[in-house]
């Protein structure tokens, strides 16, 4: 959808006739817009991934604190540090994000 750029009016569609090309019209006021038949693409840019900064970081994982009520999925062992964020809309309930503390495992994982 195209719109007038002076008034706002939505743009009709006229076909080409004879010689002049197809077009953008107001039905209002006096605005044409021309469509070409060609379209040329200029430059090609390409698309930097960003770099992302984790959530939390070492130091957050390293001193959070502990809870002794989870068992870790991975390993079964019974503690693990954990942080808690508002991840989805306000009315759904935060994210818990857990990090085993096992020296072997070290795995993470969430509970929604």
């Amino acid at each position: 959808m195209e719109f007038c750029p002076t008034c706002g009016n939505l743009l009709q569609y006229e076909l080409p006739h004879r010689e002049r090309p197809a077009r953008f019209f107001c039905p209002t006021c006096p605005y044409v817009c021309n469509i070409e038949t060609k379209v040329k693409i200029k430059r090609k840019q390409h698309l930097v991934r960003k770099k992302m900064d984790p959530v939390f970081s070492e130091e957050d994982r390293r001193n959070g604190p502990q809870t002794d009520g989870v068992t870790c999925p991975h390993c079964g062992h019974g503690k693990a540090i954990y942080h808690q964020a508002q991840i989805r809309s306000a009315d759904e309930p935060m994210t818990t994000f857990y990090w085993c503390l096992n020296e072997k495992c070290k795995k993470n994982w969430r509970e929604d």
